[in-house]
């Protein structure tokens, strides 16, 4: 275990020397908002894996920050995006050049959700002792089987990195990942999530509009503050269902908080105030400032017709292809491209609408989509 500061800055050169390292994270995050990273662990190859004891250096891992920055060092992960953003707010370092061997599985003939004992399993026929994944990573001493478990999953990865380009080559595909792995250079993707944009994140949020839609906008960033004051995950402040409930509902006395059978007496004495408060700030937005919610279409069985196609098509044309068809588009985004039709060429937000995606597919579904004569795909 790496306890100190000078060992940490051995290995980080170390890495840099390699010109690639690969990363994982082992966490507790339970019962906070915010995970308690207990360590990182650092693999060259199958027998240079080391563990960074987070606990014992925090406050000093400017190291390992500056290793994730590095340009010149690729960091190769296994369903990167999650690790990454804890260590960027562990370090303040933005991750570059990054390798996803989850995300890069899917241009290899496999599943772009593979796990990782699933992709080993596959590619080298080793299997992973998986029996610590409860294990507490803030206490200290770690056990020699924990360290192991732990050294486990960075073992590999650079044999997987090397084995997953290899294949996707063979399949014509390498330019295709590699631009796909060019994406999570984006700091964007690492960044902590606006509050005020969280309540599309509720589940059920499409179904409410105006006021309502606006309380609930309220409601989830005092969700997101109280979570953050209190350490505490957001379910365990309230609900999703109970935020809908009460987007819908808009009480106005502390006395109709008391009727909402999941409140407790001892919720509505610590939250009861600001969640009033919070609704009563969604309630008195004037109309021009209500967020907007999702489209809805109008009932257009042409246009369900074509999305249902569009998605059939994609789903053959990629597994013939073999790239995973979860990996090219979600059904939104299809529908998207297909409401849009003609102006998806200025739809940057739209995967489909560029690189690699629109070359395998996003042309092809729109030439169709027009040769059927498209759609109203109407919307309000």
């Amino acid at each position: 275990m790496i306890v100190d500061e000078n060992a940490l800055r051995e290995q980080v050169e170390a890495a840099q020397a390699a010109g690639q390292v690969a990363v994982d994270t082992e966490m507790v995050w339970e019962r906070t908002f915010f995970p308690a990273l207990g360590v990182v662990q650092l693999g060259l190859n199958r027998e240079h894996c080391v563990l960074v004891d987070t606990v014992a250096l925090e406050g000093g891992m400017g190291d390992l920050g500056a290793l994730l920055a590095d340009g010149q060092t690729q960091k190769i992960l296994h369903d990167a995006t999650q690790d990454l953003s804890i260590l960027k707010r562990a370090t303040g370092a933005s991750p570059n050049n990054i390798f996803d061997s989850r995300l890069a599985s899917g241009f290899a003939g496999l599943a772009s959700t593979i796990s990782l004992r699933d992709l080993l399993v596959e590619l080298f026929d080793i299997e992973l002792d998986k029996t610590e994944t409860r294990t507490d990573w803030l206490q200290r001493p770690l056990d020699q089987k924990q360290i192991g478990y732990a050294e486990d999953d960075v073992r590999y990865l650079v044999e997987a990195r090397d084995e997953i380009c290899r294949r996707a080559e063979v399949a014509g595909y390498l330019p295709w990942l590699e631009e796909e792995m060019a994406g999570l250079n984006s700091p964007q993707i690492y960044e902590e999530r606006d509050p005020r944009e969280e309540f599309r994140r509720v589940k059920g949020y499409g179904k409410l509009r105006g006021r309502e839609l606006a309380v609930l906008r309220e409601l989830t960033v005092w969700r997101e503050e109280a979570a953050r004051t209190y350490d505490r995950p957001r379910g365990r402040i309230a609900s999703d269902k109970l935020l809908l409930f009460l987007a819908q509902r808009q009480p106005a006395k502390s006395e109709e908080l008391a009727e909402v059978r999941s409140f407790r007496k001892k919720e509505i004495d610590l939250y009861g105030e600001a969640i009033l408060a919070a609704v009563d700030a969604g309630c008195t937005l004037s109309e021009d400032q209500w967020p907007t919610g999702p489209p809805r279409d109008r009932h257009d069985r042409t246009f369900e017709d074509g999305v249902k196609e569009a998605m059939a098509h994609l789903r053959e044309r990629s597994t013939a292809e073999g790239i995973d068809p979860a990996l090219v588009a979600t059904r939104s985004e299809v529908k998207q491209l297909l409401r849009d039709g003609a102006a998806a060429d200025t739809m940057e937000d739209n995967r489909l609408a560029r690189g690699w995606r629109r070359q395998l597919i996003g042309d092809e579904l729109l030439a169709r989509w027009a040769e059927n004569g498209g759609g109203s795909g109407q919307s309000e």
